[in-house]
């Protein structure tokens, strides 16, 4: 009897540890939010506290919403295959963090590789269109009739100069294998040649 009596001393001590720790840790998520709070450390706590509906999170102070820039997408396509963005134009503010889609489809019967080149027009631009995610320069291998679809996430630099009011982001796409193709230039960018190749 003696020996049952340690025994369930000894199980009654570990339940009661066991219960300890797990009230301990289940405390230390409140205390941890309090206490950054408190000293302002962690802006992850103070955004939890946020309930969609209730307050909306303050604005993102890096964009420029005085100005607004039409962004157009424009695809060259060299070979027997679909290219195209999902959309063909988006009024953006410097700053502001923007995604588009871009569709591709091999219609051809046979498995390829491609990839794509960006241009840019006005050329200046360039420098201040930081792309986040990006298809181009990356190859890619599509089975016959396989479609895809690539995001391409860009930022424009509040720093452009504010006389660019329109950019025009232009992708060539070409199989891997067969001559590399130049980029377009502004020229070949501009409305009335853009006209043309689609009455072409």
């Amino acid at each position: 009897m003696g020996l049952r009596q340690e025994n369930l001393k000894i199980v009654g001590k570990l339940c009661v540890i066991a219960l300890g720790m797990f009230a301990f840790g289940y405390a230390l998520v409140p205390i941890y939010r309090h206490i950054c709070e408190a000293l302002g450390i962690n802006v992850l706590a103070v955004s939890e506290t946020r309930i969609p509906g209730a307050a909306q999170l303050p604005a993102n102070t890096q964009v420029d919403r005085s100005r607004t820039i039409t962004v157009e997408f424009d695809t060259n396509v060299r070979g027997p295959w679909n290219f195209k963005p999902a959309v063909r134009s988006l009024q953006v503010h410097p700053g502001e963090l923007t995604t588009v889609l871009y569709e591709f489809q091999n219609i051809q019967n046979r498995t390829m590789a491609a990839q794509a080149i960006p241009s840019y027009a006005p050329k200046q631009a360039a420098a201040f269109f930081n792309k986040l995610e990006c298809f181009c320069f990356t190859q890619y291998t599509l089975a016959p009739g396989e479609k895809k679809e690539w995001p391409v996430a860009f930022v424009i630099d509040p720093r452009l100069s504010k006389d660019v009011t329109t950019i025009t982001l232009s992708y060539t796409f070409f199989e891997v294998g067969g001559k590399t193709p130049p980029a377009p230039d502004a020229a070949a960018l501009a409305p009335d040649a853009k006209a043309q190749q689609g009455g072409a």
